[in-house]
């Protein structure tokens, strides 16, 4: 049993029991396999695979292929899909499970232009009715938990939060993760969180809360005001997928773990590139750690020089040696990694 009760592993999506309340987000390019086991690895209780296109035209892609690729990773094994069809998605929700996937995630929260033009993601919140008849179609075709990611509404003028949440505990859905944000908000501006408990005070079925979510407290602080039964972090992951085992200790202890070892995080990192070239492979592999390598070592001392020099190499043995001399470097501020922000504090 947990020492605090914002730390939950009380969160269940049908036969699954999750190991806590706080998820992984799943992002565009970002939460590929490699980083979805590390994040795993490093306390997140939970995470979702990226955004896979409900076109059947593309399921044999390539791009498609890794998105919904889960060889080894620990259950549940969840795959989110995007489109605009009802039949469509649910033809897509078939084909995933056929093919390993436990959970089915339904994405109405991707602000994208791209994506939005083509009425997928956030966009489909104009159009409750159509919303409707989504998530009927995919909970009728596969015998697997469905959820839903949304936003508050299409804009700040028509915020349907509240609508969407009834209609999705209507249709069946298994769990609501809410960003508190509108589409128009895109990324901009303060999330907000008022919403975020109005929806979880309406349905009884689990509410993630999600935006913004970039620090223990901060974790600890949108669950007390929310109320909900988890949180998802994103882009704060980025580059510090240890943020989740940080998150877990302080709402189980209220106390902060340490910094991570500079060596710890060498060897961490040696193995997330390792998996991500094993993944990609050689060419694409080199190329698409360049953003996890930047986030990486973002604010650390010498790590925006690094990241230019490093942008410049296209073999990944030689990228993978220039990260380890990297971090060796960093031993020279201390055993535990130093932001740039803290060394200037320390040297003032």
């Amino acid at each position: 049993m947990v020492d605090s009760p914002l730390l939950s592993a009380c969160v269940k999506l049908g036969p699954y029991q999750l190991a806590n309340n706080v998820f992984v987000a799943p992002m565009a390019g970002v939460t590929d396999r490699p980083f979805r086991q590390l994040c795993k690895q490093l306390g997140a209780g939970y995470a979702v695979s990226e955004m896979a296109a409900s076109n059947p035209r593309l399921w044999q892609t390539e791009k498609t292929s890794r998105r919904i690729n889960h060889d080894g990773e620990m259950a549940p094994r969840a795959v989110q899909i995007a489109g605009a069809d009802p039949a469509m998605l649910a033809d897509c929700a078939r084909f995933n499970v056929e093919r390993g996937a436990q959970v089915i995630d339904i994405n109405m929260g991707c602000p994208v232009k791209k994506v939005c033009n083509s009425w997928c993601g956030s966009a489909l919140l104009q159009d409750e009715r159509l919303v409707g008849r989504i998530l009927d179609a995919v909970v009728a075709a596969v015998d697997v938990p469905v959820t839903l990611k949304f936003r508050t509404g299409w804009d700040r003028q028509h915020k349907n939060a509240l609508n969407i949440a009834r209609l999705a505990q209507s249709a069946g859905i298994a769990m609501l993760t809410l960003h508190g944000r509108t589409r128009a908000d895109g990324y901009n501006g303060a999330a907000e969180y008022e919403t975020i408990a109005a929806v979880k005070a309406a349905v009884t079925i689990p509410v993630v809360a999600n935006g913004d979510i970039t620090t223990p407290e901060k974790a600890r602080h949108v669950l007390a005001v929310t109320g909900a039964d988890a949180i998802m972090i994103g882009r704060a992951a980025q580059g510090r997928p240890w943020i989740f085992r940080e998150v877990v200790h302080f709402l189980k202890t209220g106390t902060h773990l340490d910094a991570p070892l500079v060596s710890e995080v060498a060897l961490l990192m040696d193995e997330h590139l390792r998996a991500h070239y094993a993944f990609y492979g050689d060419y694409l592999g080199v190329r698409t750690a360049r953003k996890h390598i930047g986030w990486y070592v973002r604010d650390l001392a010498g790590g925006e020089d690094f990241r230019q020099r490093m942008n410049l190499l296209e073999d990944c043995e030689q990228q993978l040696a220039a990260v380890n001399d990297f971090f060796e470097s960093q031993i020279r501020y201390g055993e535990r990694l130093q932001y740039v922000p803290l060394l200037q504090k320390m040297a003032a």
